[in-house]
């Protein structure tokens, strides 16, 4: 068994508006709330992301399932398990995402589960994420499918994941640790402690394998 890192703060010493917040995540997810009782040690960390998040992340100009297919990209890429085993509540209730696609995210561009817009976002998420060096065709393939506005937006969301999935996978946190009891946000196979540990323990388990470069460089 790993270590945990940083602890849990406990409920209890949380003022209500951060027990409100920590109910939200209980019931919708994204995050759940094992990550946000790590950063409810500074408060300011707390809301830093809460409000991020959500208008950046579940709400904003951009469809949603876009962000979502990049979050996700992003727990992939960096082997965070913990981010990794979440699906956006909001995207999968809508139909954006489907659990296909998540499993061709890695090789998106050959994936026939991904249409032009999504991959052009994902080439983006793939371009920060493994610090590539974009040439003219990269951004004439990004302004092909979004405005300037739609492009910050998810730039400043997947630099947002990519930093926070960065520390969280170092933490040893998992899910059904704190406020347990729902699957909000849980990815199929997820939803309880016991399903986690038996999915984790696969042969096939998305992170068993681990990455060092991107299997494709088209933003090179």
């Amino acid at each position: 068994m790993t270590k945990q890192r940083i602890s849990y703060v406990p409920l209890e010493k949380m003022d209500d508006a951060m027990r409100a917040e920590m109910d939200r995540c209980r019931s919708e997810g994204t995050p759940r709330p094992e990550s946000s009782a790590v950063r409810a040690h500074v408060p300011a960390c707390f809301w830093f992301f809460a409000n991020s998040w959500r208008d950046i992340f579940r709400n904003g100009i951009l469809d949603h399932g876009i962000k979502e297919l990049c979050r996700l990209y992003v727990s992939r890429s960096v082997q965070c398990e913990y981010c990794g085993n979440q699906r956006s509540v909001k995207a999968t209730k809508s139909g954006a995402v489907i659990e296909d696609q998540v499993n061709d995210l890695i090789n998106f561009e050959s994936s026939p589960r991904h249409n032009e817009r999504q991959k052009a976002a994902l080439s983006y998420a793939e371009a920060i994420t493994w610090h590539l060096n974009p040439d003219d065709a990269f951004w004439d393939r990004l302004y092909k499918h979004f405005t300037e506005d739609e492009l910050v937006e998810l730039g400043c969301m997947i630099g947002l994941t990519l930093g926070q999935q960065s520390w969280l996978r170092l933490l040893n946190i998992d899910h059904h640790q704190v406020l347990a009891g729902t699957d909000a946000s849980m990815a199929p196979g997820y939803e309880d402690a016991p399903r986690l540990a038996s999915s984790k323990s696969r042969a096939d388990y998305w992170a068993g394998t681990k990455s060092s470069q991107p299997p494709h460089s088209s933003a090179a």
